[in-house]
């Protein structure tokens, strides 16, 4: 039973991200989602309580879900056993991996840049995924400022100036159709641009 249970629920999330990507968050209905899975709302409400934590499944499911391992890497060699530019560059990576090697995450995070001025979508997203990992890289950054590695500044301002960087080279795919998927050693090469470019400004002087 547990196993149909699981099953079942990730139905509703797999059904529930096609409904987000179609009519958006605030156009998104329980009630359109019941009668695509052929169910009934009390059964949805039974898996998600309301439509906030639904959404919120979605965006762990398509997007961050894939960043647990990468936050809880950095979280635990945040003591510094393992480089800096190491621990950098096995985040970017797999930051990198999520952005541009699924259609669906894509498919999300655009619904969420349409929606975000309509509604709370934007700040659920956030709270969803990349908040976790800006808190997790702050962490990280703050202890090798404490080592003298890095100048001494707000730690999470850091940590997004780090993420932009990753990500800048991959925002043209965001205005593509269908953006190709990117081989691996393209992949790093980008993250270790943005690593150089990070400790021209970061690093400790």
């Amino acid at each position: 039973m547990k196993v149909l249970t699981e099953v079942r629920r990730e139905a509703i999330v797999e059904a529930a991200s096609t409904l987000f990507q179609e009519f958006g968050y605030e156009g998104a209905s329980m009630n359109e989602l019941a009668t695509r899975l052929r169910g009934s709302k009390a059964t949805l409400y039974r898996y998600f309580p309301s439509k906030e934590l639904l959404f919120d499944a979605v965006v762990r499911d398509s997007s961050t879900s894939h960043l647990s391992k990468a936050v809880a890497d950095l979280q635990a060699s945040a003591d510094g056993a393992v480089p800096l530019a190491s621990q950098l560059l096995q985040f970017g990576e797999t930051m990198l991996c999520v952005m541009t090697d699924s259609a669906r995450a894509l498919a999300v995070y655009r619904m969420v840049v349409a929606e975000a001025g309509r509604s709370e979508v934007g700040a659920l997203f956030y709270k969803a995924g990349p908040r976790d990992c800006i808190v997790a890289l702050g962490s990280v950054l703050k202890k090798a400022m404490e080592r003298g590695e890095l100048r001494s500044l707000d730690p999470e301002i850091m940590a997004g100036h780090f993420l932009g960087l990753v990500a800048a080279e991959v925002q043209p795919r965001l205005y593509q159709r269908e953006p190709e998927a990117l081989p691996m050693p393209q992949i790093r090469g980008m993250v270790e641009r943005a690593i150089d470019m990070f400790f021209r400004g970061a690093a400790a002087r």
